[in-house]
Parts: structure tokens; sequence; C-alpha cells
């Protein structure tokens, strides 16, 4: 596994805002084949990055170690798989908390607004950089799938397949307005520019604790912590954990481009061959989406289809019950290939 940079001198977004000297981190694993055809992208979730195929991973979704690398489904002796973190996330990609080189200071609360179109001319530029020539998929779970479908939509001509797993092709969900009230509501928000000061990781963490248990860390903690107290003194733990690295701008950053993010109008365009599941218990992507997304695959006659991951952990059952779907996405793999 091999972790780099990449850099954009120029990026223009959809808003018609330049931003200079980009940089998104990334992850690769495998080699790259000498045609440049055998790459995967794993696109990872809202509050992840491109360490979630580790063990251990902070990825909300649950690590993705038993899906991805040598003889796994994602088999890194095949493919050359790429993971990169998205741009205005907060593990090492340009985002708010970067140096603005215009001023010399933290973006702040002047970074710009960017939609899922956005990330993904970054991952075009990191892979086209990197000599893929195609991608056999863009595979990844929850915001990791919205950017699958935004690929597909993007670059209907260099994909042949998508795996999006507790995910859709829009947001079902987006409390901007919440959050950031709740950001605010610290006494070192300071309109989002707290970056001189002590930051607001006590709100951080209690947000990430609550949004944990929406997504069933307690199902995930119970074998290992049947005790209530001690369980909630775990998500404690991992909560505060997490924000001492996450940035509480990308949290809005990110919340505001999923709050855009809805491409069934434009699900004709999609070449790609598209393996959609949910998690029986998620109630962020409830199952009863199924027959909506499939539906709508459907009528816009994209080759689709679904999977039902019966699973008792929620959100966190792409990763966290990988033995449980993850020899169809083996089966799926195959066949792109």
């Amino acid at each position: 596994m091999k972790n780099s940079l990449h850099t954009i001198p120029t990026l223009t977004l959809a808003s018609g805002v330049t931003l200079q000297d980009v940089v998104i981190a990334y992850t690769t694993m495998g080699d790259l084949a000498p045609d440049g055809s055998n790459a995967v992208l794993l696109t990872h979730g809202y509050t992840s990055g491109h360490d979630m195929a580790l063990p251990g991973s902070n990825a909300v979704e649950g690590s993705w170690c038993e899906i991805v690398g040598p003889g796994k489904p994602i088999d890194t002796e095949q493919f050359f798989v790429v993971c990169p973190n998205m741009l205005g996330s907060s593990y090492g990609s340009t985002n708010a908390a970067s140096i603005n080189p215009a001023t010399g200071s933290p973006y702040g609360s002047s970074f710009p607004d960017i939609t899922l179109g956005d990330i993904v001319e970054t991952q075009r530029s990191l892979v086209d950089a990197l000599g893929v020539k195609k991608l056999v998929a863009v595979v990844g779970p929850s915001f990791g799938g919205f950017q699958a479908f935004q690929w597909a939509i993007s670059y209907p001509d260099f994909v042949d397949g998508i795996a999006a797993l507790t995910s859709a092709p829009f947001c079902p969900a987006a409390d901007v307005a919440g959050i950031e009230k709740r950001l605010s509501s610290d006494p070192n928000w300071n309109g989002g520019n707290y970056y001189a000061g002590l930051g607001v990781k006590p709100t951080l963490a209690k947000m990430r604790s609550e949004t944990l248990k929406v997504f069933g860390i307690d199902a995930v903690l119970e074998q290992q912590f049947p005790d209530a107290v001690e369980r909630d003194t775990e998500i404690v733990r991992l909560a505060d954990k997490w924000a001492e690295k996450f940035d509480a701008n990308s949290m809005l950053i990110l919340m505001k481009a999923a709050s855009a993010f809805d491409v069934r109008p434009r699900l004709g365009n999609i070449k790609a061959h598209v393996f959609f599941a949910l998690s029986s218990t998620d109630r962020l992507f409830p199952p009863t989406l199924s027959d909506e997304v499939m539906q709508a695959l459907a009528h816009a006659d994209v080759a689709a289809e679904y999977h039902q991951i019966e699973s008792r952990f929620g959100h966190f059952a792409s990763g966290v019950d990988a033995k449980k779907w993850s020899e169809l996405l083996r089966t799926f793999m195959a066949r792109l290939t």
C-alpha cells in the first residue's frame, strides 16, 4: 500500500470559482497493467478517508479490509486500486483547514462550495496522472456511492461498472442547517474561522457520538462491550479519537455537496453496469429506497442488480458484515473483466 499526494495547479469548480494548487491525498494497492486497463477506484464515505481498506479504519461504514486486498473480492493481485481522499475532506486533501495560497492563512469559512462533480473532476485528474486508461469499476459505500454514480454520469465511457453500497443516486436527507447550528453553538466557532483558537473539538466529538449511534454502533460493539455503560464509554472514546483528526468545516463542505446531489434526471447517461446494495437495518439509506432506485435505473435502461444485506449493523453493514455480500461483488467484478 502506497500513500501519495497529487497536485492540481488550477481547478475551476462548477460554481466558477478557481482554486490554486489543489492537493488530493490518495492510496494505491496493486500494480497498474501496462495498458492502464485494470484500475478500480475505491471511494470513501462522508467522514471517512483513504484508509478505508485498512484494518481499524475510522470509516463509519467499518473497515473494508475484508473486501480489498490480495485474493479478496477486489483482488489487488488482479486490480490496481486507487483510493483518493475527497476534495474538502480532512485527511490530506485540500479543505478549509488548508492554507489559501492567496492569503497565507487557512481558508476557513471562505472555502468555496463544491459539488460531487467537482470531487469527481479531481479524481479524474488523479487517475489520468497515474496512467489509468479506464476504470473497471468505481466502488464505495454511502458518500462513496454518490461518487460512484457521479462517475458513471460524468464519464460514461470511462467506467465499466459501479458498486454503490448503503447509498443512492440522490441524498435522502442532508441537514446542513442543523449541522451549522450545532457547530455555531460552540463558543469557539467564530463563523468557521477557529484555526487560531481552541477549535470546536468537544462539540464535534459529541456530534460524532450521536451519529455513530444513529448508524448502528451499539450493535457493532455489543458483543465486545455487553454492558451499556462500558459501551457508551467506548463510543465516546471513538468519537474523541475521530474529532482529533477531522475538521468541523469539512462536515459542512461535504454535507452541502451532498444536499445538492441528485442525479436521477441524468441516469440515462449511465453506460456502466450497476451493483446496488442496501442494509436491512440502515436508518440513513433504508431498504425501502430499493424499489424507487431500481425502477429509476430500469426506466433509464441501465443494467443494474440489487442486493439486500441482511444485517443488524445498520449503516455499518458494508464493512462489518462484508462476508454477507462481498462474494456477490467478486462475481460482479468477474463479469466486468
